[in-house]
């Protein structure tokens, strides 16, 4: 498939984990790409693999003065924007440990996920969008997740954070349609990065009891549905939130649990 030729794309994260496996999409699918990484080494190295398909740079969503300058970067490799992928966020094992509920959670955790993990998909919307908008529309895609649809024991800020970037989404879906610049979010459930894994650990396997399909996501599930949604083919989808989860959240916490005792009491 060759959905993006003649088409750029600007990836946040785009390093490790899901971000990696949308650069690697986008570009095996002809697009040129901006890799960001607040990790700029990681970022130019998987630049780099791709040759004059893609280039990288250092990125902090956070700091609004750089994803300007990224954008300003990304015009000048290119010469134009159409597609957005928001995929950082922040997910470091210090933080999330320290995200909990609402009574104990640091006040300085709940700022900083806040403004890294919604108020930075801002930053980069608001100096995307004009740019898409010259090339005459595209495609805005946010990684949100599960965790802002579902309540959970812990990651009260993360949780609220992924809320807003759906909120977001809508918001932008109706006010930059006209311009021809659709926005849409994908909510992955558990998802098995080397990143996650290191986070999670077992949990994983535990979690893996309660998915119909038995199995865990990868990140080249998410990839093809950024894909897809970034692409000409969904051009009638606009200011929706797509589930990506293996129907963990089609059924009540407790179903495959029942499933399991109704088995053992059968044999």
């Amino acid at each position: 498939m060759n959905r993006f030729a003649g088409k750029v794309a600007f990836v946040t994260g785009g390093a490790g984990g899901i971000g990696r496996a949308v650069v690697e999409r986008l570009v095996a699918e002809g697009a040129r790409v901006a890799v960001t990484d607040i990790v700029g080494e990681a970022a130019r190295e998987v630049a780099a693999a791709h040759g004059n398909q893609a280039v990288g740079f250092a990125l902090d969503i956070a700091d609004e003065a750089a994803v300007k300058a990224a954008v300003d970067g990304t015009i000048e490799a290119f010469g134009q924007l159409d597609v957005l992928v928001n995929n950082a966020a922040l997910t470091d094992m210090a933080t999330m440990m320290a995200d909990t509920d609402a009574v104990t959670i640091p006040n300085d955790v709940w700022d900083r996920t806040m403004h890294v993990n919604a108020t930075g998909y801002l930053f980069c919307c608001r100096h995307a969008i004009p740019h898409i908008a010259q090339a005459g529309g595209g495609a805005i895609v946010n990684l949100a997740s599960g965790s802002g649809m579902l309540g959970d024991s812990a990651r009260i800020a993360y949780g609220a954070s992924k809320a807003a970037v759906i909120s977001m989404t809508r918001y932008m879906a109706t006010q930059h349609g006209a311009q021809k610049i659709r926005c849409n979010a994908i909510a992955p459930g558990p998802i098995v990065t080397p990143h996650s894994r290191k986070v999670a650990g077992r949990e994983f396997d535990i979690i893996a009891r309660h998915m119909p399909m038995g199995e865990l996501g990868e990140p080249a599930d998410i990839a093809a549905l950024v894909a897809f949604l970034g692409s000409a083919e969904s051009r009638y989808i606009n200011g929706q939130v797509i589930v990506i989860d293996g129907g963990m959240s089609a059924h009540h916490a407790h179903v495959m649990d029942m499933m399991d005792y109704a088995a053992g009491q059968k044999g």
